[in-house]
């Protein structure tokens, strides 16, 4: 449920308090008038949030991940777009679209998906075939070549945790991780040492997140051109995969793009590719 002007109460009072603490103070009064409103909208929009003024679940996280400072700002988005030679605005869409919106839980954990059909692959790479179909005949809920089992929601950290009981490297690696979740066994050809430095990266912020992200489209020279020259269906394509349209994607990058150029103006940067 979201906070919005005119609420009143202890809720309220909590959001002008963090509101605040993050360095946008408002008087704590108990009561969403227009002095929360414009502080929530400055905040929302240094912290890359679609700054319509309401507190829902993004906004509450971000407000907590800024007083541990793992949040993502606009000078970390700004960072990721001259990387990529991209303007703010459309880093700012791709962040908007293809994240699930928060890189923490509230436990302060990074979120993840565990995949036990990439596990069961990734098992038979490190251990053969034999080990695999061992490990599965014991534990179908974490190795399978079907994919399913998922717990949901802060439940899916538990499953990876018992993974990385079986063998610690092949579980990091079935899991997709963090603010972009983007899968594990990509740790290599984005420039990490190993599968536990790629899990300590994803613990540490939506910074890490947001650098693996640009990494990962970086690799790919088509769809890094896609992204520099907003066809936006050709960059879906290669992101999200040949069904991309079936979650319109395309449509979202092109209405999200629309909104961000308003917020953020748009200044053309050369195309390095």
């Amino acid at each position: 449920m979201s906070l919005k002007k005119g609420d009143t109460g202890t809720a309220v009072a909590d959001l002008q308090r963090r509101l605040t603490a993050a360095g946008y103070p408002v008087a704590v009064d108990s009561w969403f008038g227009e002095a929360t409103e414009n502080a929530l909208v400055a905040f929302q929009r240094d912290y890359m949030i679609a700054a319509i003024g309401q507190a829902g679940p993004r906004t509450l996280a971000a407000l907590l991940g800024s007083e541990r400072g793992n949040q993502l700002t606009i000078n970390h988005m700004q960072a990721g777009a001259d990387l990529l030679a991209v303007p703010l605005a459309t880093m700012a869409t791709v962040a908007q679209v293809e994240s699930i919106g928060e890189g923490f839980t509230q436990a302060m954990r990074p979120v993840v998906l565990f995949e036990r059909h990439v596990f069961y692959k990734q098992l038979t790479k490190h251990l053969g075939k034999a080990a695999a179909d061992q490990l599965a005949a014991h534990y179908p809920n974490l190795v399978n070549p079907k994919r399913g089992g998922y717990a949901g929601g802060v439940a899916e950290w538990e499953r990876l945790q018992l993974a990385i009981s079986l063998h610690r490297d092949a579980a990091i690696e079935s899991a997709s991780w963090g603010m972009f979740q983007i899968m594990g066994y990509h740790w290599q050809p984005l420039g990490f040492a190993s599968a536990s430095d790629w899990q300590n990266a994803m613990q540490r912020s939506e910074v890490e997140h947001l650098t693996a992200l640009c990494h990962f489209i970086q690799q790919d020279p088509a769809m890094h051109k896609a992204l520099q020259g907003r066809k936006w269906a050709d960059f879906a394509r290669r992101y999200n995969g040949p069904a991309y349209k079936e979650n319109d994607y395309d449509t979202k990058l092109a209405k999200w793009f629309a909104y961000f150029t308003k917020v953020y103006q748009v200044q053309e940067v050369a195309n390095v590719a």
